[in-house]
C-alpha cells in the first residue's frame, strides 16, 4: 500500500501521509528551536552521513551516488542511500527498485528497500512514477524532515544522501538539520559546470561541512577501437578541475571516464561493474576507498 495520497498534499505537517506518530519532546528542550533555528542532530542508527552534491543538474551526481553506495557495500560497509530529490527521484530506477513500495514498521517509520546490499529510501517509493510532485516551501521542508527522521535505518556505517541540484529548500533543510560528516562534489570538466561546483563548495564550507573532494565525471572518452583518450569537455592539459580544487583547498578524488555502458547500466538498474569495463568499476571502488579513509571507516 502506498502511504502517499493526493489528500496528503494539502497537509503541510504530514506531506508524505504517514500515520500519526507519538508527540516528540517539547521544543523548549532545545534553545535553538525557541530562536527559530532547527535542531541539528545525528540520524538514528547511522554512524556517518555524507552528501553527494552538484549545483548543476545532468553532471552524473545520482550515478556517482549509486555507484559510490554499492561500492561501499561491496567492501563490507553497511550502507544506506537516501534520494533527497523530491521532484525527480531517479534512485529507484538506478537501484532496480522501480515499482517497489515502501512499507511501514510497527513504529510507523518507513522501511528502506534493499538491493545490492544497500538500504534505500526515495520519494519514488511513495508516489506513482507518473505522478508529479507539485510542492514548494513548507511542504518540501516538511517532506525532507520526514525522510530524514521517519526512516528506520538498520545499523548503518554510512548513509549517502543523493542531493538534488541547486541551493533551495531541500539543501537548506538538510544542512540545517543533519550533522554531515562530509560532502562529495560532482562536476564535469567544462567551465559552465565548474562555475556551479564552486558555488556548491562555498555553500558547504560556510555550513562547516568537510569537503571530501571533487569527482570529475565524464573526464575523458576512450576510443574502443584505438584506445585513444579524448577529453571531450576540456582540452588536454587544461586541468580545470584540479585548478578549482587547489584554489578552494580540496582535491580531485576520482576521474570517471565517459562510457556509454555506464548509462546503459544505470537505465537497466544494474551495477556498473556488471556491464562497463573493469577500469570504471575500479574507479568507483577506489572512490569508495578514499571516502572510507577520510571518514575513518
Amino acid at each position: 500500500m502506498r502511504w502517499f495520497s493526493n489528500a496528503a498534499i494539502s497537509r503541510h505537517e504530514n506531506p508524505l501521509g504517514l500515520p500519526t506518530r507519538l508527540k516528540t519532546p517539547s521544543p523548549q528542550s532545545n534553545p535553538n528551536i525557541t530562536k527559530g533555528l532547527p535542531l541539528k542532530r545525528a540520524i538514528p542508527n547511522v554512524k556517518k552521513v555524507i552528501a553527494v552534491y552538484s549545483a548543476k543538474g545532468g553532471v552524473g551526481k545520482s550515478t556517482t551516488s549509486v555507484n559510490l553506495a554499492t561500492s561501499l557495500a561491496a567492501k563490507g560497509i553497511r550502507t544506506g542511500l537516501l534520494d533527497a530529490d523530491l521532484f525527480g527521484p531517479s534512485i529507484p530506477l538506478m537501484m532496480n527498485l522501480v515499482g517497489k513500495e515502501a512499507l511501514l514498521t510497527p513504529q510507523n517509520n518507513l522501511q528502506p528497500l534493499v538491493n545490492y546490499g544497500v538500504q534505500t529510501m526515495s520519494m519514488g517509493f511513495l508516489v506513482d512514477e507518473n505522478q508529479a510532485v507539485v510542492w514548494r516551501g513548507m511542504m518540501v521542508m516538511k517532506a525532507i524532515q520526514q525522510l530524514l527522521w521517519q526512516v528506520q535505518w538498520s545499523n548503518l556505517d554510512i548513509l549517502v544522501i543523493d542531493m538534488p541540484p541547486g541551493t533551495g529548500d531541500t539543501q537548506i533543510s538538510i544542512l540545517q538539520q543533519v550533522v554531515l560528516d562530509g560532502v562529495v562534489i560532482v562536476s564535469t570538466p567544462q567551465d559552465v559546470a565548474l562555475a556551479d561546483a564552486k558555488k556548491g563548495i562555498t555553500l558547504f564550507s560556510k555550513m562547516s561541512v568537510p569537503i571530501l573532494g571533487l569527482v570529475e565525471n565524464m573526464s575523458f572518452f576512450t576510443c574502443p577501437n584505438c584506445n585513444h583518450d579524448s577529453h571531450i569537455f576540456s582540452p588536454p592539459g587544461a586541468n580545470r578541475v584540479d585548478l578549482l580544487a587547489s584554489k578552494l583547498g580540496t582535491n580531485v578524488i576520482a576521474r570517471v571516464p565517459l562510457d556509454p555502458l555506464v548509462c546503459e547500466a544505470s537505465d537497466a538498474g544494474k551495477l556498473v561493474s556488471s556491464l562497463a569495463s573493469p577500469k570504471i568499476g575500479a574507479v568507483y571502488s577506489d572512490l569508495a576507498g578514499v571516502v572510507c579513509e577520510k571518514l575513518g571507516l
